[in-house]
């Protein structure tokens, strides 16, 4: 079942030259206890596509069309005060960094009480309760007394938990996890992911991960789509996604993983546009090295080259 669908979102910035685009065409499907990673590089798009889910946008930015549907509403639609009950009661974020996420002013105790109070109307022994019962679900160790610490005496994994136990909080029906594992040693990011497996399995939450790292997402999420320039550009189930790469963009992506098995490290050549810059036809044909004449000049539409597997570009997989 379906939980969130985005359909044909357009996104740009209005800055001194204008207006920049910065999101084409993006249609994006959350299924009801799935982990859907977005991957690609800085500036691909992927976290503003999540910011406009959560309307946490920057003023200057504007969504020209289409819809974001989440319990039958279109999101973007809705008045600031509709929008409280949604953004961390139905849909939760798990920001970027953990170690400056957090008020440093206050405990771990007194921002989930400030959660509980804000989103569920929970106050007293009932909130307390319940704040330590979501420290215990995610590991945090003596969860009673840890209330009163400051972050700063957390570590890194630590953070990111108490953060996580925010979200857990509010029972949200959605989290959108960006980049849950920045800044972590490869034992704690194991961890992180380990428990946001759980959460999706016990409670049948859905997971947006938004990630550079395809090692992380091969081994825990259960749909992929791969951005590039603001447009999506291949979205398939992993396990078809790593079997059978398609658009030559996912491919590089692949290539540019080191590995014990590689003489040499393989990158992709250039760099992404800024919303800038106006590339005509597939904005990945400057640094593709199959691209043809008609990549410059069209642009290749996202459509489905096996079940549930979709692809923009002009090639087929034969031909590659």
């Amino acid at each position: 079942m379906d939980i969130l669908q985005i359909k044909n979102l357009n996104l740009g910035f209005v800055g001194e030259n204008g207006f920049n685009q910065a999101l084409f065409n993006v249609n994006f499907t959350l299924k009801q206890g799935e982990m859907h990673a977005l991957v690609g590089e800085s500036g691909c798009g992927k976290s503003i596509t999540a910011m406009s889910i959560l309307k946490l946008l920057p003023k200057n930015s504007q969504i020209t069309s289409g819809e974001i549907i989440f319990d039958n509403k279109d999101l973007i639609k809705l008045s600031p005060k509709e929008f409280v009950h949604i953004r961390g009661e139905k849909i939760a974020l798990i920001p970027q960094d953990p170690m400056t996420s957090l008020n440093p002013l206050f405990t771990i105790g007194d921002q989930l009480l400030e959660v509980l109070s804000i989103h569920q109307g929970i106050k007293g022994k009932e909130a307390e309760k319940k704040a330590i019962e979501a420290l215990d679900t995610v590991r945090i160790p003596s969860a009673k007394s840890r209330l009163k610490s400051y972050p700063h005496e957390f570590s890194g994994g630590m953070k990111q938990r108490a953060i996580i136990a925010m979200a857990l909080c509010c029972e949200a029906e959605i989290l959108i996890a960006d980049e849950p594992t920045t800044a972590l040693d490869v034992t704690i990011q194991a961890q992180i992911m380990n428990l946001l497996n759980t959460i999706k399995k016990e409670s049948n939450t859905s997971i947006i991960l938004i990630t550079h790292d395809l090692g992380v997402v091969y081994e825990n999420a259960d749909r992929i789509s791969v951005m590039y320039a603001g447009r999506i550009v291949e979205e398939a189930p992993s396990q078809d996604f790593f079997k059978n790469t398609n658009h030559p963009y996912s491919k590089a992506l692949l290539n540019s993983i080191p590995s014990s098995d590689k003489s040499k490290l393989l990158t992709i050549a250039g760099q992404p546009p800024t919303i800038m810059q106006n590339i005509p036809g597939c904005r990945f044909n400057p640094r593709c090295n199959f691209a043809m004449d008609i990549c410059k000049s069209k642009i290749p539409e996202l459509s489905e080259i096996s079940p549930c597997h979709f692809s923009a570009c002009f090639l087929n997989n034969n031909l590659y």
